[in-house]
């Protein structure tokens, strides 16, 4: 196995472990067990704990933005795209119960390193600003684009809320009851 391959599987199983427990769960000698290789060979990747999961939430903000594109590009209307996004935060409670990567480790956020949090910051921005783009189709004005964004930010927020809550009880059909309500309350398209 070569340099890159190694880091990509740290990558893979750190991510895993971090959406089911958290950054303050996160352990190189676990992850290396994991792996099958030394600790020692997860610090030379990746220095400390805070370096490993600024680049998972670095990752993880970049393939969002590429999946929100396609996204955006595929969907028919508002409505399509806004249920395809709300099927990606749904698609991790289906895999193991898991929550967003970074909705998880913002809950964690007092014991994140400044690194951490700046790519947590940019992954909740980019949620915003494509929702809040998509939202604002068509307006021009400097209020309409300004409701757009608050929506924007209140549907993510809600969203987040909504997988979090199905997770601690352990049932995705509490998502989808929340998700359903959030459409019956006006809040999703």
């Amino acid at each position: 196995m070569n340099a890159a391959d190694t880091r990509e599987i740290i990558m893979g199983v750190a991510r895993k472990a971090v959406q089911a427990r958290g950054y303050n769960a996160l352990s190189f000698r676990e992850l290396a067990a994991e792996v099958g290789i030394k600790s020692a060979s997860v610090h030379y990747h990746f220095p400390t704990k805070g370096d490993l999961a600024a680049a998972l939430a670095q990752r993880y903000t970049e393939d969002g933005r590429e999946f929100l594109g396609t996204i955006r590009e595929g969907s028919k209307s508002v409505k399509a795209a806004v249920q395809q996004y709300t099927d990606i935060f749904r698609a991790a409670l289906a895999d193991d119960n898991r929550m967003c990567l970074c909705g998880i480790m913002s809950a964690e956020h007092d014991d994140l390193p400044p690194e951490v949090r700046a790519e947590l910051d940019r992954f909740n921005q980019m949620n915003v600003d494509w929702l809040a783009s998509l939202l604002a189709q068509g307006s021009h004005g400097a209020k309409e684009l300004k409701q757009a964004r608050t929506r924007a930010l209140a549907i993510f927020a809600a969203i987040e809320g909504a997988q979090l809550i199905a997770r601690g009880q352990g049932d995705i059909a509490v998502y989808d009851q929340i998700i359903e309500g959030y459409r019956q309350a006006g809040l999703l398209p």
